[in-house]
């Protein structure tokens, strides 16, 4: 399978697992017992995601700070930790999350071979600055688009058409890419060019849409574009391991946050 040569004009990213780490809000927070950090994270993000899918169903949106803020509160009580300061403390942090640590070459790469970056995410456009901010991508993208002025949430058509529009390209010229397996299928059933990057092993969905590569890092980017040797075609997917917490673990004082 050839690389996805042009007519791929723009670069489009996901935020969330595919450039900044979600888990790294828990991972940097010391209030938290070892045995119940990943179980966390994990009941968190999924709850935050069950959570726009059904808000999104039932006309009934709430902005994506306050749908983590509630997907964070369930998180904690189920697993018997919940407290406002703790609470508090996490929230401050995934404001802060930590980008993976191919991110900021990758970008500069495309940049300097002509193409747009932009960044599509179901978060507002406030958490989004926060987090190109403290993880140093300020000045990687051309846009940074907020499902918030639809007020709706992938996998919506209208947030994929609403990157058609702001940047002025066609699907076909857009390369997408997400760590999301739910994301990437609708991406690709919209009509964009995908490249799936698999950073956690997911399973491939049994949804509409195809994505044309799967990568397991966003430094393989570049090689499906014809910016370097032997892209993945998705037909031959790779496993690995996800990627580590891509900054230094710190203590919630360097952002000004207290401890339970």
């Amino acid at each position: 399978m050839p690389p996805l040569v042009q007519p791929v004009q723009a670069c489009v990213f996901d935020a969330y697992g595919t450039l900044f780490d979600f888990s790294s809000a828990a991972a940097r927070f010391p209030d938290i017992p070892d045995d119940a950090r990943a179980a966390l994270t994990t009941l968190w993000r999924d709850k935050q995601l069950q959570y726009t899918w059904l808000r999104a169903l039932q006309g009934a949106y709430a902005d994506f700070r306050q749908v983590t803020a509630e997907a964070l509160e369930f998180a904690l009580d189920s697993l018997g930790l919940m407290s406002p300061a703790r609470h508090a403390a996490l929230m401050a942090l995934y404001e802060v999350l930590c980008a993976f640590p191919e991110v900021p070459d990758v970008l500069k790469t495309l940049r300097k071979a002509g193409f747009k970056t932009a960044i599509l995410s179901n978060g507002t456009p406030e958490m989004l600055a926060n987090a190109i901010e403290s993880a140093g991508l300020s000045g990687l993208f051309d846009e940074v688009l907020s499902v918030h002025p639809l007020r709706t949430y992938k996998t919506d058509r209208r947030v994929y058409q609403y990157a058609l529009d702001r940047l002025g390209v066609p699907a076909s010229a857009i390369s997408f890419q997400s760590s999301n397996g739910w994301d990437a299928f609708a991406a690709a059933d919209f009509g964009m060019r995908v490249v799936w990057c698999n950073r956690y092993g997911q399973r491939r969905e049994r949804l509409p849409g195809k994505p044309a590569y799967e990568i397991t890092t966003l430094a393989d980017l570049p090689a499906c574009l014809g910016l370097a040797a032997n892209p993945t075609p998705a037909t031959q997917p790779r496993r690995g391991s996800p990627f580590a917490v891509a900054c230094a673990v710190e203590s919630p004082h360097a952002h000004g946050l207290q401890q339970q």
